[in-house]
């Protein structure tokens, strides 16, 4: 909740004063292709830099104190200007200390990018808001990334103090120790079994700057190297998933606005400063400050800059995560989760099995086609079986379930609770991808708040045809779709333009195909191709499919019983490894991860804490 509101006043008041300038993320969509001199390359990364620090630091006017806030005082300390006047506004801004974790990276920095240029009396403030302020922990793991990360800084900073110098009564060698055990423990659960918020489409920010802290300010070398490398390991997870820079497929959390507009959310302000093939979002994604004021002690490594910009054609990439710490309603503490992600250049597929995965904000597949500007487009489509309840909430954290559901939606998720919703994991659905293909299943019990199935149509569909045979044919971009509804369905209007397929079945279920325009002749060879695909379904008694896709594999799947493709039963426990693709390959449990591109290698062995690169002759 508080990032949400902190984002939207980033945005618009940022937006505000710009003025007549024109940063990125208003002016042209960039040069996707990749640039080979390496250091010119490093000379656009930081040119890039630089204008989210000249922009940011901008926005603070002399004699307007709400202009100069935490991140202006950021951005002012790494250009290395006016380190007077940052000094007067930390003095002010420390009186009274405000969001717990979101307040504590930001003056984690401030203190780091300051300790040559902050007067005393501003240092003395920081250290005394440490001693009186006690900030909340968090209750999710990203929560947890900054709070430990910020504690092992500050209590680095200001070594050998007793509790009494400490909010939390602790000593500095306690606090030391505390943090790390707890950093190294989660850097080995999201290296052997996966990370828990997972793909994440503006927390992955939570994830990179505190390893990016870690890595530029850790005076323990071992320590320094575990952030630099675990940065690469949460960066390359997400190239991999990337069209254009875009982030694609199932997410663990992603919001309401970037469900729909992929491209608007601070994942892609990654896509921007470390590619520079995708426009940034508003005001640099309002986060993204924080990381460009240590970008320059960053190098993303050869391999993964490959990944993301040169790729030699149409990949499939498996990854196995977990689901966050379950407290309630399961026997596992972190079930399983398996994803996988079909890309093209026209377009991309990806998807998890569906399930309760995460709470609130899951989305579990879609498919993303690549458009030529971004911004504004709704360049997806998808279907959910909408759901929610107290027993969800119950099983991921641990307040009471009375008010639980009506408290979500004014903690910056309204749409939770609403019928019409496109955003949530449901533990009625179940779902299979095989390669270009999916297909979604659901069967929902009677009396559920909600017994039917959402599809999303985008206002940015080329084209959109009902056909006699029972599929929807559609155009987005370069990509053909064929989406095949289990049920009866109408359709309704989405605020902001769309449509919204409503199947109130509670036995139901979509099935998606898609291809590249190029792959056929004309408009109607798609269609009859699709037309022409061996496909029986059933709803009763349970929804069943058995479905030829255009690549011809032979899916046979039925609600409540394991998928099968060409006759083979697939056991997601047995054969998904923690990566397994052209470009990333781990094993589960093995604490490393092996990064490739043409003859480029990289490992990260976190058993050996050693990062070691190799280039084939």
């Amino acid at each position: 909740m508080r990032f949400s509101r902190f984002l939207t006043v980033v945005i618009f008041g940022a937006l505000a004063a710009a003025g007549s300038a024109q940063p990125a993320f208003t002016g042209p969509v960039p040069d996707r292709g990749p640039v080979n001199d390496v250091s010119l390359r490093r000379n656009q990364y930081l040119e890039r830099r630089a204008e989210v620090l000249a922009w940011r630091a901008a926005l603070a006017k002399p004699g307007e104190p709400a202009t100069f806030g935490l991140a202006e005082v950021v951005a002012k300390l790494a250009r290395r200007e006016d380190a007077a006047a940052a000094s007067e506004r930390v003095i002010e801004l420390m009186k009274k200390p405000s969001g717990d974790m979101f307040w504590m990276f930001p003056v984690t920095c401030i203190s780091y990018l300051g300790r040559d240029q902050l007067t005393p009396a501003a240092k003395t403030a920081i250290r005394d808001a440490w001693r009186t302020y006690m900030p909340l922990r968090g209750d999710t793991e990203n929560h947890w990334v900054m709070y430990y990360t910020s504690m092992y800084l500050m209590a680095q900073l200001w070594p050998n103090e007793p509790g009494e110098r400490w909010f939390n009564g602790k000593s500095s060698a306690e606090i030391s120790a505390e943090a790390q055990a707890w950093l190294l423990d989660w850097m080995k659960l999201t290296t052997t079994i996966g990370q828990g918020e997972y793909d994440c489409t503006h927390y992955i920010g939570e994830y990179t700057i505190p390893m990016l802290y870690l890595a530029a300010w850790a005076q323990d070398p071992a320590m320094r190297q575990r952030g630099r490398m675990m940065l690469d390991y949460v960066l390359a997870d997400y190239t991999v998933d990337t069209l254009d820079g875009i982030y694609i497929g199932a997410h663990a959390r992603t919001d309401d606005r970037q469900v729909l507009e992929k491209w608007n959310g601070l994942s892609s302000f990654f896509g921007w400063l470390l590619f520079g093939n995708c426009p940034p979002p508003a005001a640099y994604g309002g986060w993204g400050l924080y990381f460009a004021a240590v970008a320059n002690h960053y190098d993303l490594p050869e391999v993964i800059y490959r990944i993301g910009t040169d790729r030699s054609g149409p990949y499939t990439q498996f990854e196995r995560k977990r689901t966050r710490h379950r407290w309630r309603n399961s026997d596992l503490r972190n079930a399983p989760v398996y994803k996988q992600s079909y890309v093209t250049a026209d377009y991309a597929l990806g998807s998890d099995q569906g399930g309760l995965l995460q709470p609130i904000q899951q989305h579990s597949w879609d498919v993303t086609w690549a458009v030529p500007d971004p911004r504004g487009v709704h360049n997806t489509m998808f279907s959910v079986q909408p759901h929610y309840g107290a027993d969800e909430l119950m099983m991921y954290f641990t307040e009471m379930p009375d008010y639980m559901p009506a408290s979500v939606t004014f903690q910056g998720k309204p749409t939770y609770t609403a019928p019409t919703k496109l955003l949530g994991g449901s533990p009625y659905e179940q779902i299979f991808q095989q390669d270009d293909a999916l297909v979604s299943l659901t069967k929902v019990p009677p009396g559920t708040t909600f017994e039917h199935v959402n599809g999303f149509f985008s206002k940015d569909l080329a084209k959109l045809e009902e056909d006699a045979s029972g599929w929807i044919f559609a155009q987005g971009g370069r990509a053909y779709l064929a989406y095949r509804p289990l049920a009866p369905y109408t359709w309704q209007p989405i605020e902001g333009g769309g449509k919204r397929l409503y199947s109130e079945s509670r036995r139901n279920g979509t099935i998606l195909q898609v291809a590249s325009a190029a792959e056929f002749k004309t408009w109607d060879d798609f269609k009859a191709a699709i037309r022409a695909l061996p496909l029986t379904l059933a709803t009763d008694p349970l929804p069943r499919v058995s479905f030829t896709t255009l690549r011809g594999r032979k899916l046979e799947l039925a609600y409540g019983a394991a998928p099968k493709v060409d006759g083979r039963t697939i056991d997601h426990a047995k054969e998904w490894k923690l990566f397994a693709g052209p470009y990333l390959n781990a094993e589960v449990g093995s604490g490393t991860l092996t990064i490739t591109h043409g003859r480029l290698k990289r490992v990260l062995d976190f058993n050996t804490v050693t990062a070691t690169d190799t280039v084939k002759p």
